[in-house]
């Protein structure tokens, strides 16, 4: 019979730790499990029971008791490891707060960073259906080039309920989020909401306050959310009250429901009017087909079903049933798939079809930079720790000749160790509580600590172990296995290398701060390269404003003549979408020497005559549109991309067949405007006459004329047309300027975080620098007295910490440039990365090293030698 042995690693380490009165009778226990073990289930699982035993047996009663242990009173111990701890703390308060408050400052950037990393990881997981919910998403080829939209035809919904109803628990339609006026008791108020589907309760899981889910049911009901029912009845019961929705539907409160948390896709959801009311009041039913995709569709698939699988059942919905209806919209290829809600937040961008990421980008960086800064104070920590340590080597002997043991020692310093660590994390909890108004002010969060979550107790708690055990090792196992005898002699030597590795971690140090640094420096020279990019038009003094009744465009030509005369505008036009975004895009388009398969698109616009007089649009050929030609209700003025799109080298007097709707002809062609992505390349657009399908007034203030006063004109004459609705506007130069936020708020983050970075790091410094002056001060005496000047006293000391920062310079300009250069790849309008920001950075690391540094070596230099010899 073949004799197993059990592995040799865990027996050995029983061998080791076991009290020697037990160690016999448990190993035997061990061994004859282990051996029916192998019977059993084989040597494989059993070698790995007989680990796990092993570890479970490494506790209180078994461990054998330390070589030269004595029993002593614990607690007076500890207090007097305490005590002591305190009073070198206390005594050595420069560098007690060096190392406390450069570690309290990067977990305080930390804790805020993990915050708002959380924040994002966990978007939209307040539903329960979290894992089950997806938005309805289609792509669609233009001329090769695959577009992702999130808009989707009024069909899709029922199609999908009808031929895939099995995979589905909720199919829903529903409009994009709008502000729409509230009436209660000829009381205004203008909330933000959505017409859908009354299944959205269901999906969305709503907590109800009063009523119930099933309120949407009745096409003339509402439910509002408990801020909106606040706002509009005050201390009234909202439920079974009549307001009135935009001056034209009359609807009934059914249900009020808890407000949903920030962190969502739905937090500005203030009210959910039935989808069936939307539809027969603005009569979709006729209005709208497949090739109309203007809405939004939720879905939430069945309990036993597979995301994945699922979207790829109903890839052909949209296709089959456009084919069938006869629809020409199958030469866009259209393809339908789900996009889990999982993905919404973080994974929004899409290129070419395909999920290239989004959010997540913005994750990682921060998640690093926390980590990073994080690290910075940690090496500041050990590196001052270490350092000092070896100037007590001194106080180590003579405890060593007064009785006490290695462990007592190495207990010390590990509990003075500690004490920094958790004074750091108290002090990094209350920086954090003060920093968090202005965090989120600019994050655009609205963050509180976790004061309640288990999780954030237990990480700080394994941070402070961690990072105490860290910086505690070197004292606690190097320092006091000193000989009493040969440190009380005076024999002890630190040892030739043993700052080498406090310049390397001075070295990391220095490469991450001049590499955030290199980072802050190139998002703010992108938003500038691209904030500097022509946009095509004048938008300084334009406001736009909503048009919510049909008096302005009944009655535009009044409308203008009183805004003009009132002397505070210089000219107004209508739209039907914003200056800054393209909101319609449309195909059907055919012309003279079109390839016969090319599926075309267009961004369209439709304005009224004076629209490039007030914003001023550059024609590069032909002319603008004209009152006094009436064949310009059928003509096009198109942008540069546009006439590149058609291949045409002379457009002006060529004709465009736009499906029913007649054909046009090309008038003009007018300089690109930026409408959309200040970042991306200009969308080839068309711009034709429409007085009736318009929403946006705009209007072009005159600029000898004070903001305030020609508002409160403009104003009055909104009211004489629109009596009924608040005059709301925006300036579109405010509008562009709001495309830059995500990037402005990055470089505001970042740069804060490469500023903490820096001044950590620089603490450090500070602190070795004191600590090797204060080293070497019989040598700089000495040298004193053989006649060395003050200025090379200075350059001896200040040299090898400068030497360090050019090389962290030199490691991090190939790091930075890499990993920079991949995030500018995200842009197609991009800056370069220039030479001069590196040596910049450089220069600037090594001033701040000098400065930083200099206090201290001036001060080693002026130094009596008289003194500092006899101190010696």
């Amino acid at each position: 019979m073949i004799k197993h042995t059990p592995p040799r690693v865990p027996l050995r380490f029983f061998r080791w730790f076991c009290h020697r009165d037990l160690r016999d009778s448990i190993e035997g226990d061990l061994m004859e499990l282990y051996g029916e073990r192998v019977q059993e289930m084989g040597k494989r699982k059993a070698d790995w029971k007989f680990a796990k035993d092993v570890l479970l047996l490494f506790r209180p009663g078994i461990i054998r008791q330390m070589e030269g242990y004595q029993p002593v009173n614990n607690i007076g111990m500890y207090k007097s490891y305490f005590k002591i701890g305190w009073r070198n703390l206390v005594k050595n308060k420069g560098y007690s707060a060096i190392n406390i408050g450069g570690l309290a400052v990067g977990l305080t950037a930390a804790i805020l960073i993990a915050l708002w990393v959380h924040d994002e990881l966990t978007f939209n997981k307040n539903f329960e259906n979290y894992d089950k919910i997806a938005e309805v998403l289609q792509n669609q080829t233009f001329n090769g080039e695959v577009e992702t939209w999130s808009s989707q035809a009024r069909q899709i919904a029922p199609e999908l309920r009808n031929h895939y109803g099995s995979d589905f628990k909720h199919v829903i339609m529903s409009s994009w989020n709008g502000t729409h006026k509230l009436t209660f008791n000829e009381q205004d108020v203008r909330k933000s909401g959505r017409y859908m589907e009354p299944e959205v309760t269901e999906m969305l899981t709503l907590k109800m306050l009063s009523g119930t889910r099933d309120g949407l049911k009745d096409p003339s009901s509402i439910l509002l959310s408990e801020s909106a029912a606040k706002a509009i009845f005050g201390d009234l019961a909202p439920l079974g009250q009549a307001i009135q929705m935009d001056d034209k539907l009359e609807v009934m409160v059914t249900g009020v429901y808890e407000d949903l948390p920030r962190n969502s896709s739905f937090h500005d959801l203030t009210f959910i009017a039935p989808w069936e009311l939307y539809v027969s009041s603005e009569n979709l039913e006729e209005r709208t087909g497949w090739g109309n995709s203007w809405f939004q569709s939720l879905a939430q698939i069945e309990d036993n079903a597979d995301m994945d699988q699922v979207s790829l059942k109903i890839k052909d919905v949209k296709l089959n049933a456009v084919v069938a209806a006869g629809d020409d919209d199958d030469r866009f290829k259209p393809e339908i798939f789900l996009h889990p809600m999982s993905r919404w937040h973080l994974y929004s961008d899409f290129k070419n079809g395909v999920s290239v990421g989004g959010g997540i980008q913005y994750v990682w960086l921060f998640g690093l930079v926390g980590v990073f800064v994080l690290l910075l104070a940690c090496i500041n920590f050990i590196n001052l720790n270490t350092a000092r340590s070896e100037k007590r080597a001194k106080e180590v002997g003579i405890r060593k000749t007064l009785g006490s043991i290695r462990i007592q020692l190495i207990n010390q310093f590990f509990t003075e160790s500690m004490m920094v660590v958790v004074l750091s994390l108290f002090l990094s909890l209350v920086l954090a509580q003060l920093a968090l108004p202005w965090f989120n002010e600019v994050s655009g969060k609205q963050i509180d600590l976790l004061w309640s979550n288990p999780y954030f107790w237990m990480i700080g708690l394994a941070f402070t172990i961690l990072t105490g055990m860290i910086a505690g090792s070197f004292p606690a196992f190097y320092i006091s296995s000193f000989h009493p005898a040969r440190v009380l002699k005076g024999a002890f030597k630190a040892g030739r290398f043993s700052a080498v590795p406090r310049k390397i971690l001075v070295v990391a140090q220095f490469t991450v701060s001049i590499t955030l640094i290199i980072g802050t420096l190139i998002v703010f020279k992108q938003i500038q390269f691209t904030k500097n990019r022509p946009i095509g038009y004048d938008n300084i003094g334009v406001i736009s404003a909503p048009i919510r009744a049909d008096g302005i465009r009944d009655h535009f030509d009044a409308f203008r003549n009183d805004l003009q005369n009132s002397g505070a505008v210089k000219e107004v036009a209508l739209t039907d979408s914003p200056l800054t975004a393209t909101n319609v895009t449309n195909g059907g388009f055919t012309w003279e020497g079109k390839d016969h398969g090319m599926a075309e698109e267009f961004a369209t616009l439709r304005v009224t005559h004076e629209f490039g007089e007030m914003i001023d649009w550059q024609i590069l050929d032909g002319r603008d549109f004209s009152r006094d030609f009436a064949s310009d209700s059928m003509a096009f003025i198109i942008n540069e991309s546009a006439a590149k799109y058609l291949g045409m080298e002379d457009p002006v007097g060529k004709s465009l067949k736009w499906g029913n709707n007649g054909e046009y002809k090309i008038i003009g062609v007018v300089k690109d405007m930026i409408t959309q992505s200040p970042y991306s390349p200009v969308k080839q657009m068309l711009f034709f006459l429409n007085y009736k399908r318009v929403n946006l007034a705009h209007v072009k203030i005159n600029p000898d004329v004070s903001a305030t006063e020609a508002l409160s004109k403009i104003e009055t004459v909104f009211k004489k047309y629109d009596p009924s609705n608040a005059f709301e506007y925006s300036f579109v130069d405010q509008d562009y300027g709001k495309k830059f936020d995500n990037e402005r708020r990055i470089a505001k983050l970042t740069s804060a975080f490469a500023a903490l970075a820096m001044l950590i790091s620089c603490l450090g410094l500070f602190g070795l620098a004191s600590f090797i002056a204060e080293q070497r001060t019989k040598e700089i005496g000495i040298r004193k007295v053989m006649g060395a000047s003050v200025a090379n006293l200075w350059s001896m000391l200040s040299k090898d910490f400068v030497l360090l920062v050019v090389i962290s310079s030199l490691i991090s300009i190939p790091i930075a440039y890499h990993y920079l250069s991949s995030w500018l790849e995200n842009y197609e309008y991009r800056t370069s990365i220039s030479w001069w920001i590196f040596a910049v950075t450089g220069f600037g690391a090594v001033l701040i090293t000098l400065m930083t540094i200099s206090y201290q070596s001036l001060k080693a230099a002026l130094m009596n030698p008289v003194r500092s010899l006899r101190s010696e």
